[in-house]
């Protein structure tokens, strides 16, 4: 190595420092900037080129870097993706933290070329304010990720030329995979518009437009059907109500025989007041002063199986289905139904 390298190396050295700090700060932007963008990704990494690395770097082209600055990957970070579609979100995001040196960065995608799959990556090259050396961002999917590195490991580590047939393989691998990869990003964004469709049915009071599963129950939960029945039974203690998920009465409903949220908002109106009668005779003689905010929508699943004739057996299976099975369930079913036992609606 000539002098001229050594002194790049020494630098280096000197720097090693500074970079070390630029990557703490780099990963610690990019990981609030994900953060507040409610972008989830499979990895987000970053390194300082080791002196080995770099003196390798030199060895082959040092006459190219007048000093150390002129390096630009002598700092790395990657993020990998789980959608083709955030690589471009989050690039309009790295354009507005960093200041991006255009004319040295690469969007690889756009180079199409047959075996490019795995190094479709978008690669910019920025300065973060107030550092004088620059560094490499790299962002591609999780299945660019894989793919670069198994080509890698078949392709360069063993040293030989790998025959025309096996390259033919590989490529018809590669067009596979990034179909794949586009066809992820083509549900994501379908079963998104399928959500948005559901949830404007739902504010719309469209509810029997609406089939019952799990995305649009949830839709439903969330336009809190059941509050007003919580707020009548809590008053009967001048109760707390502890918030608790409620998506595992999908089950029961589907069981009720409910295809869509129409069929579940009827149900619930249909019984709210024999649930709030069933509530004033399970709490009048109590003292608790916080109840869960599935009262409600169990006291409903109660009073629809007593009312259509499910009995104890229908009251043991119902909490089978929330508790799972044990014995308890069967003492809770009894319970439950002596409570019930004298109220009017089962007079009806």
């Amino acid at each position: 190595m000539d002098l001229h390298c050594q002194m790049i190396l020494e630098e280096y050295q000197e720097a090693l420092p500074v970079l070390e700090e630029m990557k703490t700060k780099v990963l610690q932007m990019l990981r609030e900037a994900l953060e507040r963008n409610n972008i989830i990704v499979t990895a987000i990494e970053a390194r300082v080129k080791t002196e080995n690395s770099l003196a390798g770097k030199l060895a082959l082209k040092g006459q190219k870097y007048a000093t150390l600055a002129d390096i630009t990957d002598i700092l790395g970070a990657r993020i990998v993706t789980f959608y083709t579609d955030d690589v471009d979100r989050i690039a309009a995001i790295t354009e507005q933290l960093f200041e991006i040196d255009w004319e040295n960065s690469v969007d690889k995608r756009k180079l199409h070329q047959l075996d490019s799959f795995g190094y479709n990556s978008l690669h910019y090259i920025c300065r973060l304010p107030g550092y004088e050396y620059r560094f490499e961002l790299q962002l591609r999917t999780t299945l660019q990720h894989a793919w670069a590195a198994i080509n890698h490991d078949t392709g360069y580590k063993s040293g030989v030329e790998i025959p025309r047939e096996y390259m033919r393989q590989m490529n018809r691998l590669a067009g596979m995979l990034e179909m794949v990869d586009d066809e992820f990003s083509r549900i994501r964004t379908e079963i998104n518009n399928y959500r948005r469709r559901v949830q404007h049915l739902v504010q719309n009071g469209r509810l029997d437009d609406v089939s019952l599963d799990g995305d649009t129950f949830r839709s439903y939960l969330q336009a809190k059907p059941l509050d007003a029945l919580n707020k009548r039974i809590a008053a009967i203690n001048q109760a707390e109500i502890m918030e608790t998920p409620l998506i595992r009465y999908l089950r029961v409903f589907k069981a009720f025989g409910c295809n869509t949220l129409g069929d579940v908002d009827r149900l619930i109106h249909q019984y709210e007041d024999d649930a709030y009668r069933l509530a004033r005779h399970q709490l009048g003689n109590t003292d608790l002063d916080i109840i869960s905010s599935a009262v409600g929508i169990q006291n409903i699943c109660i009073v629809y199986i007593l009312r259509t004739g499910g009995g104890k057996i229908g009251l043991n299976r119902l909490f089978d289905t929330l508790n799972g099975h044990n014995t308890q369930n069967e003492q809770l079913a009894e319970l439950t139904y002596e409570q019930a036992r004298n109220l009017p609606f089962m007079k009806q």
